[in-house]
């Protein structure tokens, strides 16, 4: 029989305290206003903003824009995590410092996108009033679905802020974002190491939500105004598309959790990874055929030169 929820928490709370140990002992204090360029600041009642001033191009803007309202929803999320893992021993102090170093990235993120004028201030305020207003909603996942999509979600998220910074070909965002995305790969770190954990104690009940988490994985972003628009446009730039979820996210972290390999698993959960490997074909095949079109349509591009 499955181990309840009660009993998984119980289970790897001495792997939660020396993860959040491991965490504190390599992570590294940095400051939000050491990576903007306050020199550049200006008054936007004397001097309105426009879109000439910005040294971002549109799809640029765009990346910026999706990866700040993301974090914005930092409440949501806290919330989310919170419910899933109780505010008790490791697991309360993970969940606190968690939040309070995802802040950083907005607050970041934000001053230097306002300061360098590269995106639009109103516009980037309404949308985050809509967006918080929203929220972000797990649809009541189970400890072990929640586990299992954070490993995801924050590789997931390294990658997209690593490469908007490189996309961005402005010196300064890149090396903000790179500072983003070594907190992200933390994070992700303790959570990928949590679900290992978690395999080895009831493999039966993980992989059934690993497999729900990798049929459904959807990004927090979703409920951004014109997110599917903003994500086509990041795909076919290469920030984030099919190819980097398949190859750099799903499949080394069913690698690291030896997913493929482990034993002793219930009918329900050898369905579940069978499932898993014929899902991964698909996205295979559609991460290789999108690809593909990409290519094309930048030779037929290319050709109009």
């Amino acid at each position: 029989m499955p181990m309840s929820t009660l009993d998984l928490l119980r289970e790897l709370e001495s792997t939660a305290a020396r993860e959040v140990d491991r965490h504190l002992a390599i992570a590294k204090e940095w400051m939000p206003h050491d990576y903007v360029p306050w020199d550049e600041a200006e008054d936007f009642v004397t001097t309105p903003w426009s879109v000439e001033q910005s040294r971002m191009s549109p799809v640029a803007r765009m990346a910026l824009e999706v990866n700040l309202l993301t974090e914005d929803n930092l409440p949501s999320y806290h919330r989310e995590i919170d419910v899933a893992f109780g505010r008790e021993g490791a697991w309360g102090t993970w969940t606190g410092r968690w939040t309070a170093e995802e802040g950083r990235h907005a607050i970041v993120m934000r001053d230097y996108l306002t300061v360098t004028r590269a995106v639009d201030p109103v516009q980037l305020e309404r949308d985050r009033m809509l967006q918080m207003q929203h929220g972000y909603h797990s649809q009541d996942k189970t400890v072990p679905q929640v586990l299992a999509y954070v490993s995801f979600q924050e590789l997931a998220t390294r990658i997209s802020h690593r490469n908007t910074g490189l996309y961005s070909n402005d010196p300064v965002c890149d090396k903000l974002l790179a500072r983003v995305a070594a907190d992200e790969n933390l994070h992700h770190v303790f959570y990928r190491n949590m679900t290992a954990a978690a395999l080895a104690l009831d493999p039966s009940l993980m992989v059934p939500a690993i497999r729900e988490e990798i049929v459904g994985f959807a990004m927090p972003g979703t409920g951004i105004r014109g997110f599917q628009r903003k994500s086509v446009m990041i795909a076919i730039a290469g920030i984030y598309d099919l190819r980097i979820h398949h190859d750099e996210v799903v499949w080394p972290l069913l690698r690291q959790w030896n997913f493929f390999e482990l034993d002793g698993l219930d009918p329900d959960a050898e369905k579940a990874r069978e499932e898993v490997a014929q899902f991964l074909a698909d996205l295979d095949k559609s991460a290789n055929d999108f690809t593909a079109a990409r290519a094309e349509r930048e030779a037929k591009l290319a050709a109009r030169l």
